[in-house]
């Protein structure tokens, strides 16, 4: 959960001390409501970004964040994938940052945040479900194992 601290201590010390702490954001007396609405929108904007997005599209995969729906034309008909929720995130941040190499410590804070407490194995066992998902409409291949550094999506794979 994003946390604004709201408080009377405005000194540079505690300011620090609030966001050393964990606060995402930190507002001192006086403030207004429109001030605090504002800075909680952009703190959502920063923690759940792909609500914000438009759709992503690679080598035929098409993400539509607003439909929670992974897509591919095969033989001139549309064939959706069936993503589960965690998957659906771990490939909406890949096909946003195609051809990098990502860790798995990397993964978990973009992907799951960096406030969660899983084990890097835990990523490895979502690749597996996200390609298991990609199979039937022939994008399994875009995700791609970079031994030991991480995995990034492909734009050509078995280029």
């Amino acid at each position: 959960l994003p946390i604004i601290m709201l408080t009377a201590r405005g000194e540079e010390d505690d300011r620090l001390a609030g966001l050393d702490a964990g606060a995402d954001d930190y507002l001192t007396k006086p403030f207004s409501a429109k001030e605090l609405v504002a800075r909680i929108r952009a703190v959502l904007r920063r923690m759940a970004p792909q609500a914000f997005e438009e759709v992503v599209e690679v080598d035929g995969l098409r993400l539509d964040p607003a439909t929670r729906r992974v897509t591919r034309v095969i033989d001139g008909a549309s064939r959706e994938a069936k993503v589960g929720p965690t998957e659906f995130r771990l490939l909406h941040f890949l096909m946003t940052h195609p051809e990098r190499v990502h860790s798995r410590a990397q993964l978990l804070d973009r992907v799951w945040g960096d406030h969660v407490f899983i084990e890097e194995g835990t990523v490895g066992v979502h690749i597996k479900r996200l390609r298991e998902a990609l199979e039937p409409v022939g994008s399994s291949a875009l995700v791609e194992t970079v031994r030991g550094a991480g995995y990034r999506l492909v734009m050509t794979p078995g280029k």
